[in-house]
């Protein structure tokens, strides 16, 4: 019943209240993980290890922390490893909260949703 080619015309009774206890438990689970999604806090460091950092779960930059020996680095180098730190907080923020949603949707597809959108958003549903 879901998706870009579902016709009106063959939609059951059956299929509108899969569509509801779906819509339900969707409502249901993001009332209950408000909480848990904002105590979400991804960490992440650059290659060296020398340069971590935190971000909440929007992405937001929370906290950047540098080893002393970091400071040794040439600028480029600096900003190179802060880069791959806040990244790779990004990531473990974005798997924790993909983790709640599979917990939650189960056969939920994190990178099958960001696919859809990313067609809807381009308008191309093929």
């Amino acid at each position: 019943m879901y998706g870009p080619h579902m016709d009106p015309g063959y939609i059951r009774d059956k299929d509108l209240d899969e569509a509801a206890d779906h819509g339900e438990r969707l409502l249901a689970w993001a009332e209950k993980s408000e909480d848990a999604i904002a105590e979400i806090v991804g960490l992440g460091e650059g290659l060296s290890g020398r340069v971590k950092a935190k971000v909440g779960p929007d992405g937001r930059v929370l906290e950047v922390t540098y080893d002393p020996r970091a400071m040794r680095q040439d600028s480029q180098s600096l900003a190179d490893e802060t880069l791959a730190a806040v990244r790779a907080a990004r990531l473990h923020a974005e798997q924790q909260t993909n983790d709640l949603m599979c917990e939650a949707l189960p056969g939920f597809d994190p990178v099958e949703a960001q696919s859809q959108l990313e067609r809807l958003l381009k308008g191309q549903w093929q």
